[in-house]
């Protein structure tokens, strides 16, 4: 009988073949009754329906192991952005998969001290009509407003209302934080999170920001203005991350804002930052392995390639920093953030975790400094001990650290109010 060294390793290739969508390779590992009670057409199915608002995959974390009778059972729970997956791979005495559960658990949120819940109430809406009408949430203060708005716009990838990063919901504690405070907060679930069975592969090959976050975030501003109870002339519009970057062209596109916030937004270019971001995660624990090595050369590559004018209209995904569309890489390209941001004459808060590894703060927060220093309707503002959540901790920041419960900082609540009202 296979050891239980052995079958944790043979369990984590084959989460890592799941992942990688080789359902033939997967099914090869099984016995003979499992091959006809789970072929390789029902695994794919069950598999995709299991993480299909899952999100993406952040760590797996250490086994479980258990023996029952003759067979050896391995459990490993894999932390997705929204929820975690426990995989449980049952082992017969030949080492083949004899049975194979997924068992989805979903995260509990619990609202941080700062939130008052008697404060306010939450009202389903929907932003834009048709084939892309996404649903979201209006978080209202109680009492007579009319109040002063604000519409939150999320991070790259397909994030719903609240940008759920683990047991983490930092949309939900700013929306819920700030309503205890008398400001309404408009979320909704993005574009690509609800919407995914209906981007064919020949539109994901033409999206831009444009279809991906600005078009909805315009609609998501428009709505707030001609809400009934908000104040039209105190909507204020907050991205984080991706949202962040985007910021100010959505605000030259809007002029009817009352200022932008920016948390955690980034002015280098987006295959500099992803470079940066694997290299950092890479030389982590100080020890990177040859594959990872291999990948970096090949990423760097990649990102050279990007800054050749000429490759760029002669290139396809595959040879792209992480198979993003081309279109969407030029588009980044023609609207430089920074020179946007010099033009804006609304207020700007900008925001900045100290440990944020994704967005620094000694290039990205550096460059909205720069641009914006001669501003007296700038307010710049860095928390050394926080996250890209914006959420406390110490040491080097890490993938794993957004699998810890926290919440946004009352300090960053605090300075949003202040700067609001």
């Amino acid at each position: 009988m296979n050891s239980f060294e052995d079958l944790i390793e043979t369990a984590q290739n084959f989460i890592g073949l799941l992942l990688a969508g080789d359902f033939t390779s997967t099914a090869s590992k099984f016995d003979d009754q499992m091959k006809i009670a789970l072929n390789e057409a029902k695994l794919q199915e069950t598999w995709i329906n299991t993480i299909k608002e899952a999100g993406t995959l952040i760590q797996l974390n250490a086994p479980k192991t258990a023996e029952v009778e003759s067979y050896r059972i391995v459990t490993i729970p894999c932390s997705f952005q929204r929820s975690i997956i426990e995989v449980q791979i049952t082992f017969n005495k030949e080492g083949q998969i004899s049975g194979l559960n997924f068992i989805p658990t979903n995260m509990e949120y619990h609202a941080p001290d700062y939130v008052e819940k008697s404060a306010f109430h939450e009202i389903d809406t929907t932003i834009g009509e048709g084939k892309w009408a996404l649903p979201g949430t209006l978080t209202v203060p109680d009492g007579s407003g009319p109040f002063p708005g604000l519409v939150l716009v999320h991070g790259s990838g397909p994030n719903d209302r609240d940008e759920t990063i683990g047991p983490n919901k930092i949309f939900k504690d700013i929306a819920w934080g700030l309503a205890s405070k008398g400001i309404a907060v408009l979320r909704y679930d993005k574009r690509t999170f609800v919407h995914a069975k209906q981007l064919t592969p020949d539109l994901v090959d033409q999206m831009t920001a444009k279809e991906e976050v600005i078009d909805d975030a315009l609609l998501a501003i428009d709505l707030m203005c001609k809400t009934e109870g908000i104040d039209p002339k105190r909507v204020f519009y907050l991205g984080h991350s991706l949202g962040a970057t985007l910021a100010p062209r959505i605000a030259q596109q809007d002029n009817g804002l009352a200022g932008i916030i920016i948390m955690a937004g980034i002015t280098r270019s987006i295959e500099e930052t992803i470079l940066d971001q694997f290299t950092y995660l890479y030389n982590l624990d100080g020890n990177m392995t040859e594959q990872q090595k291999a990948e970096l050369d090949d990423l760097k590559e990649k990102v050279d390639k990007l800054k050749d004018p000429e490759f760029i209209e002669n290139i396809s995904r595959q040879d792209l920093p992480l198979a993003m569309p081309v279109d969407y890489w030029k588009d980044l390209h023609n609207h430089d953030t920074v020179a946007i941001v010099k033009t804006l004459s609304m207020p700007i808060l900008v925001l900045q975790g100290g440990r944020d590894y994704q967005v620094l703060e000694s290039e990205d927060f550096k460059g909205w400094k720069d641009a914006l220093n001669h501003r007296e309707n700038a307010t710049l503002k860095v928390f050394p001990e926080l996250n890209h959540l914006f959420i406390a901790g110490e040491g080097k920041s890490s993938p794993q650290e957004y699998m810890v419960e926290g919440h946004v900082e009352k300090e960053v609540i605090n300075s949003l109010v202040e700067w609001i009202k």
